[in-house]
């Protein structure tokens, strides 16, 4: 429960000192972190009657001098402005500000200056910077999340402020960890460097106090990567829960919208809570395959008929306030088996609409074996099929490119010219911009497991003995990377450390943080890891938890001002 622990309790502390009613004041940033961690029953237990905005709150006057205002606000300038605006014209009749990150001395003292009518009762900095999806699976939301592909001269003051955001959220989560770690870095990204740098500069430099916490026997370790290096993970189809749900209808801070799925009666189309803190039957199926997440919800229906069943056998008062007392149980029994029919239900359309077990099937062979020949016919035979959608086309060939990309240039020419004359959306060039961007020259992991022996010897292995579910053979970069680490073979070529702080044998807690974004396949390599691995606990984040249309319109974005030569951010 480590994040999501860290940020509950930071709430915790936050609101139960302040007796009395209250009024929750936000900023785009931190409702997700709220909302990602903590319901709306349990604020309203915690005497918190309002949840507003500090865009709306300061363009309204209405006096509201009977509630305690409770900003929990990231230091920015933007919102330091709103503040020193609220302060000068007062409408409630205490202020407790709380800060998600460093405060700096100068907006301490905007703060003070401002606050004429001594209306402000205490100022803290609470340390929950990010936002928790998961017990080891952070993000930070960035919607600029495309500016890791540009090079630094394209968008400097843009590349700037992503780079500071980074520096933040990371240093957030290790305050919030009580740690100090030693630093690396991926060494072929220039951006996965800067941010090392900036975090290290932050942490032994200028903010070394702050960081100087009691020492441990081995110092955790951060680790900061790119993206780029693994872009086969984000496009593959999924076919474990969460992952599932995120790659094929969306999930966003824990929520799914359902108002997506245009079938659907007018009652449900509303936004569905999907967290493993909230959800029994998902925090026990999050990562099970689709076949036996169907088996599991038919066991759930099953269960709650026959609790339908007792509750309509109503014959005595006891048994009228028996069903009294168990109907709130009831009921969220109820929603969360129509939640999650609901959802299976219209993934087994899309798998069906889109022949998406076709279409895998070809993916998994693409990331995980071999046979350029048989991979260019399948290919060609999945562009030429009509239920397969233009997204499907695209990240097909965009995977055989990233596979194949020295073996036959005639044939992937082909391939390029096959999708563009099928998929009238594609954006010319998008394979291309790829390649330029993840190819070959461009990784420093063994992607495809064919350049270190023991990658090959594993993977002839798995081959040999067969893989239980063709449709999940493939396993991310990130878990070789994993194993590395806790092997102690993580080379310090490929991964240098950032200054002189090295790490003194095996960590025992590591961090590693993507640029360019994490995958739910990603945490789900991570909480397993973590479960059969008791020596050493792994956290994983990034600055965006990306789908294949995530990533895509990242890239899309990216090539598009790189053609430009220059944007304004």
């Amino acid at each position: 429960m480590v994040l999501v622990t860290s940020v509950r309790d930071y709430i915790n502390r936050m609101l139960q000192d302040i007796s009395g009613m209250k009024v929750l004041i936000l900023d785009s940033e931190t409702v997700s972190n709220v909302s990602i961690v903590y319901s709306q029953s349990e604020l309203l237990q915690k005497e918190v009657f309002l949840v507003e905005m500090i865009d709306s709150i300061s363009v309204s006057n209405e006096s509201m001098s009977h509630l305690k205002a409770v900003y929990f606000i990231r230091p920015n300038s933007e919102n330091i402005q709103k503040l020193r605006y609220q302060l000068a014209n007062p409408r409630f009749g205490e202020y407790h500000l709380f800060f998600s990150n460093l405060l700096k001395d100068t907006q301490i003292h905007i703060l003070a200056d401002s606050d004429e009518q001594e209306v402000v009762q205490q100022v803290q900095e609470f340390y929950a910077d990010f936002v928790a999806c998961d017990p080891f699976h952070f993000t930070l939301n960035m919607a600029s999340n495309h500016l890791y592909m540009l090079p630094a001269v394209v968008d400097p003051s843009g590349l700037q402020r992503y780079s500071d955001r980074v520096v933040d959220g990371i240093a957030a989560v290790f305050l919030a960890l009580k740690r100090r770690p030693v630093i690396r870095y991926q060494r072929t990204s220039d951006t996965a460097k800067r941010i090392a740098q900036e975090t290290a500069k932050l942490m032994y430099q200028q903010e070394s106090g702050l960081f100087d916490f009691r020492r441990t026997e081995s110092s955790p370790l951060l680790l900061v990567i790119d993206r780029r290096d693994d872009p086969v993970t984000p496009l593959l189809n999924q076919w474990t829960y969460q992952a599932m749900v995120h790659e094929l209808i969306g999930l966003q801070d824990n929520k799914v919208d359902l108002r997506v799925i245009g079938s659907l009666p007018k009652d449900q189309q509303v936004e569905v809570v999907l967290s493993s803190e909230q959800d029994a039957f998902f925090k026990s199926n999050m990562y099970e395959n689709f076949g036996d997440i169907g088996m599991n919800i038919k066991r759930m229906v099953d269960d709650f008929q026959q609790v339908a069943k007792s509750n309509q056998n109503i014959q005595t008062v006891e048994d009228m306030a028996r069903f009294v007392d168990n109907y709130p149980e009831y009921k969220k029994m109820q929603g969360n088996v129509s939640k999650h029919v609901t959802l299976v239900t219209e993934m087994s359309k899309l798998v069906e609409a889109r022949k998406l077990m076709l279409v895998s099937q070809t993916e998994q062979d693409l990331a995980c074996n071999g046979g350029q020949g048989a991979a260019y016919e399948a290919v060609t035979d999945l562009l030429n099929n009509e239920s397969v959608s233009d997204i499907d086309r695209l990240r097909l060939v965009m995977l055989y490119a990233l596979r194949y990309e020295k073996e036959n240039p005639v044939q992937l020419m082909q391939l390029f010219n096959k999708l563009a004359s099928r998929s009238p959306k594609y954006k010319p060039g998008l394979v291309q911009f790829l390649l330029k961007q993840a190819g070959v020259e461009k990784r420093t992991g063994d992607l495809f497991g064919n350049r270190d022996l023991l990658n090959i010897a594993r993977n002839m292995a798995r081959g040999l003995k067969g893989v239980e579910n063709v449709y999940t053979q493939h396993q991310p970069l990130l878990f070789q990377t994993m194993e590395s680490i806790t092997r102690g073979r993580l080379r310090d070529v490929d991964y240098p450390f950032v200054g002189d702080h090295f790490q003194q044998g095996r960590p025992q807690e590591v961090v590693i943080f993507m640029v360019g974004g994490t995958t739910y396949e990603e945490s789900r390599s991570v909480a397993l890891q973590n479960a059969t691995n008791a020596g050493i606990r792994f956290i994983l984040g990034g600055t965006a938890v990306l789908n294949s249309k995530r990533f895509l319109k990242d890239m899309e974005e990216a090539q598009r001002i790189s053609r430009s030569g220059s944007h304004m951010v």
